[in-house]
């Protein structure tokens, strides 16, 4: 019954998408969907050119498309009950951050050489906005598949996600890695995708989770840290490199790294570097564990190492704080639990959790009051499952 109730609401939205669609624009729509990420492990790993394993979720930006009979776009975000209005021949950034996420791919289409029409937007969805679930790469990477589909242009997969992340660059000023954008176009149900930050090669996991499900708690906090203490780790990551690569050329980043390494030219130097680095290569080196238990379903073992994680995401590398230490030590001990740790850049955001089904309940409402007597805030708990990546709908 449960999964046909859940299939009637989606027929229900779906049907509630082009109703709207229409009303606004007198048209019958395409309908595209793409979904939010998780990482399961590997945390500040990308810019190191590292390994990370997101995984698309059953949350997802849904965007409906027309073409116009004019050069112009019209678009219209349900979240904001905004619209504006830009011609295809000047694609200019908009005061309306929202609609800066669709314009960038547009005029990134344009870059690569792809000519389009006018046409008319219309976008909603599910991805909770500030939770650090990539509801801005899921709306990138569903109106370059719109655009690509409704005008038949034949853009490779891969490069949708490389326009999505140029967008995000060049029109809403975040200079992001890949990995958001690649787990929304390339997820797929009950595997994570195992991406090679270097190589940009990747492999599917199995991300089977036979009587667990992934819980996020959302904080509800973002402290003003993230940005500085994201550039400042980057650069003491930089430095333990350039220190290592006095001795050994061949080294080109903190993948290229050893312990040993480090013991031997970072440490002497400077003991903060020293274990930001550190954490990094460990963090690579769990990731490659996380995914070899994953291949053969020992999910205890994937959530001793995301207890790890946590551990050197806020001990060693300093990016935690109050809000999350406190929701990882409150499920530490708790049956049912097998691992937690904090998910993105930190300093606010969810925690991750994989939660045996019988007790996820009565662990969030246990939880959510703690959290209120404790910080004066509300946590908002999202179940999610794997889902597949972008993907037109019929």
């Amino acid at each position: 019954m449960i999964e046909l109730n859940l299939d009637q609401t989606y027929q229900m939205n779906i049907e509630r998408l082009k109703s709207i669609f229409k009303d606004l624009y007198q048209d019958e729509p395409l309908l595209v969907k793409s979904p939010g990420r998780i990482n399961i492990i590997g945390e500040h790993t990308d810019y190191n050119e590292g390994f990370v394993l997101p995984a698309a979720i059953d949350k997802a930006i849904y965007v409906a498309i027309s073409k116009r009979k004019d050069d112009e776009i019209h678009l219209f975000s349900e979240s904001y009950q905004q619209s504006h209005v830009a011609k295809v021949a000047d694609i200019q950034k908009s005061d309306k951050g929202w609609a800066n996420y669709i314009l960038g791919v547009a005029s990134e289409i344009q870059k690569r050489g792809y000519t389009f029409g006018g046409f008319n937007i219309y976008i909603d969805g599910n991805v909770p906005l500030g939770a650090g679930l990539s509801s801005s790469a899921a709306l990138e990477c569903a109106t370059g598949f719109a655009i690509d589909q409704l005008f038949g242009l034949d853009i490779p997969k891969m490069d949708i996600a490389l326009i999505a992340q140029k967008a995000e660059h060049n029109f809403a000023g975040v200079n992001c890695g890949i990995m958001d954008q690649f787990a929304s176009v390339f997820g797929k149900k009950d595997r994570a995708v195992m991406l090679d930050c270097r190589s940009m090669e990747y492999e599917y996991i199995p991300l089977e989770l036979e009587g667990y499900k992934l819980v996020l708690l959302n904080t509800n906090v973002k402290h003003s840290l993230s940005d500085s203490a994201y550039n400042k780790r980057r650069e003491q990551c930089e430095q333990g490199v350039a220190w290592v690569k006095a001795h050994h050329p061949a080294v080109n980043s903190l993948r290229d790294v050893t312990v040993a390494m480090l013991d031997e030219f970072v440490k002497p130097q400077d003991s903060e570097v020293y274990s930001k680095c550190r954490y990094v290569v460990e963090e690579i080196g769990r990731l490659t564990t996380a995914a070899q238990e994953l291949k053969s379903g020992n999910l205890q073992a994937l959530g001793t190492l995301m207890f790890q994680t946590h551990e050197g995401l806020s001990k060693a590398y300093e990016v935690s704080c109050e809000e999350l230490d406190f929701l990882v030590d409150s499920v530490k001990n708790l049956e049912g639990v097998l691992g937690a740790r904090m998910m993105g850049g930190g300093f606010g955001g969810c925690t991750i959790n994989i939660v045996k089904n019988e007790v996820i309940e009565e662990l969030i409402e246990n939880i959510s009051k703690a959290y209120q007597q404790k910080f004066g805030l509300k946590l908002d708990a999202y179940v999610v499952e794997s889902a597949d990546g972008t993907s037109q709908i019929v």
